[in-house]
């Protein structure tokens, strides 16, 4: 249960940037640091994090779990019923923030309960002779004990579960102070590794951020085992609750670890940089397109899906690299545009025809009507990186290069234009991956609304020319380009709607007023 916890997080939504960086900081309090590993792996692929800090969010994600683990110790099982009560009774009310919180409360009730319930399936283990025989022999075998433990948090896909768990065997005594160290340790060196195993086939600088969060916690293993006997003795000393060793241990070491590793952390990710090289443009294709899955039309769509919200967020990345050019008038924000316009490129034709071989004769009319769906959206996507890559991207560098300023009421426009983009970009992806008719109808109305910024921008500007403004005389014919460019750009983006609007009936066929 734990498990499906961490994926419901992994998920999550499709919120602003600084939403859903601040939420990757905050989940690991309650949720599992493998969940948040996996969510800022892929804020590291469309770069809203740096890979840097990236590292440095890992650090307290482990500190936050090592805490969740030692409030579970308290014994706040039965707090799980009423949280998950109360979270229901919050996602019941038609508030879109109470709704969240009400499965966050949910979650954290559900998270409470599966710990719980692990806990009380171990008692009938602690009566078992052979498991007292095994952990003796364990105790005189620490390196076999820390890959047993780091075994079992790999399978459970948790390094929360197992402490618990180890929780439970030391709370029944047996178990000396030292292999319970030792087995704390296996359990985070093993909590590391589904991070990594699921980011295999992600981008480079997502593979970076889990490596390193694996290469922090196994250099923290071997510097920590040797150790474990003084820890032990310490922890003895200290007087520390016998039923509360485990998750004692497991705060302590990861404490440790986040205060060493924090100040070397460019280092780390150096290093990390240096063993898992960037891919070249070449090395970049299809990842989600399994031909074996040609004859499944379900599965087959499902991948195409995953694929073109992937072209989705290249083309946010585009963006993204043209607004931060604009603001900071810097040349090297665009270098990569026309690299990542050539991947829309071949990645929406591989999609095109991987479609198109779809077997026709197990299609349902919903099967045909997803596939249109997906192809129409691959190929607005294509085209809105035609528009960047040719539009904006040369208009940009042009100021740039120039030297040439907006006024700074033209530039506040053009940026806020910019960002209402960029809202709408990661709408139109919620839209498609969710086919929420509420949804596609809201970023049909920002499309008006961007009809409607883009005439009021036009008129100001031709106001400034009246005036005579000399900065609006020099860049009047890149304002004015730039502001048709992101006009197209939201018409393509809000074409993700239409047919989500037409199948609700939602969606009428022309704006013409109809003669009376």
């Amino acid at each position: 249960m734990t498990q499906s916890n961490s994926s419901a997080a992994t998920a999550g939504a499709f919120s602003s940037p600084a939403m859903r960086t601040a939420r990757a900081a905050a989940l690991p309090s309650l949720q599992s640091s493998t969940a948040t590993a996996l969510m800022v792996a892929s804020f590291v692929e469309k770069e809203l994090i740096a890979p840097a800090m990236a590292q440095v969010v890992l650090l307290g994600a482990n500190v936050g779990t090592a805490a969740t683990a030692w409030i579970v110790a308290l014994g706040l099982g039965w707090l799980s019923p009423l949280l998950i009560l109360a979270g229901v009774a919050l996602g019941r009310t038609r508030s879109s923030a109470r709704s969240g919180a009400g499965s966050a409360v949910v979650g954290i009730g559900l998270m409470l309960l599966s710990l719980h319930l692990l806990a009380n399936a171990t008692d009938p283990l602690l009566q078992s002779p052979a498991l007292g025989a095994f952990l003796a022999m364990l105790d005189n075998a620490w390196p076999v004990a820390l890959f047993f433990a780091a075994a079992l948090a790999v399978l459970a896909s948790s390094s929360l579960a197992i402490v618990v768990l180890i929780l439970s065997l030391a709370s029944a005594g047996g178990i000396s102070t030292a292999l319970v160290v030792v087995l704390v340790l296996g359990a985070n060196l093993g909590g590391a590794v589904p991070p990594v195993l699921a980011t295999l086939g992600a981008s480079a600088d997502a593979r970076r951020v889990t490596i390193g969060n694996l290469i922090v916690r196994a250099i923290g293993c071997v510097i920590a085992l040797p150790l474990a006997g003084y820890c032990a003795e310490f922890m003895e000393l200290a007087r520390l609750s016998p039923q509360k060793l485990a998750v004692d241990a497991h705060l302590l070491f990861n404490l440790a670890v986040a205060m060493i590793a924090f100040p070397v952390s460019p280092l780390l990710y150096r290093l990390t940089a240096s063993l898992i090289p960037q891919e070249t443009e070449s090395d970049i294709g299809p990842r989600y397109l399994d031909m074996e899955a040609l004859a499944r039309p379900v599965a087959a769509l499902a991948g195409a899906g995953r694929e073109v919200m992937a072209v989705g967020d290249l083309i946010e990345g585009m963006l993204v690299r043209a607004l931060d050019a604009l603001k900071g008038n810097d040349l090297s924000m665009l270098a990569d545009i026309s690299m990542l316009e050539g991947r829309v490129d071949r990645i929406q034709h591989e999609i095109k025809l991987y479609v198109s071989r779809v077997g026709k004769d197990d299609m349902t009319e919903d099967d045909h009507r997803r596939a249109r769906h997906i192809v129409d959206y691959a190929i607005n996507l294509e085209h809105i990186g035609d528009i960047i890559e040719k539009g904006l991207h040369p208009e940009i560098a042009k100021k740039i290069s120039r030297g040439l300023r907006f006024s700074e009421d033209g530039q506040g426009e053009l940026v806020r234009l910019f960002a209402i983009t960029l809202d709408n970009m990661r709408l139109a992806q919620a839209v498609f991956a969710t086919g929420d008719a509420e949804l596609a109808r809201r970023l049909v109305e920002v499309k008006e609304e961007v009809r409607r910024l883009e005439k009021q921008s036009a008129e100001c500007h031709l106001q400034r020319l009246r005036e005579g403004r000399l900065d609006s005389m020099q860049t009047s014919s890149l304002h004015l380009d730039m502001l048709r460019d992101l006009k197209r750009i939201n018409a393509h983006v809000a074409s993700v709607a239409h047919p989500i609007l037409d199948d609700s009936g939602l969606l009428i066929e022309s704006r013409i007023r109809q003669p009376v």
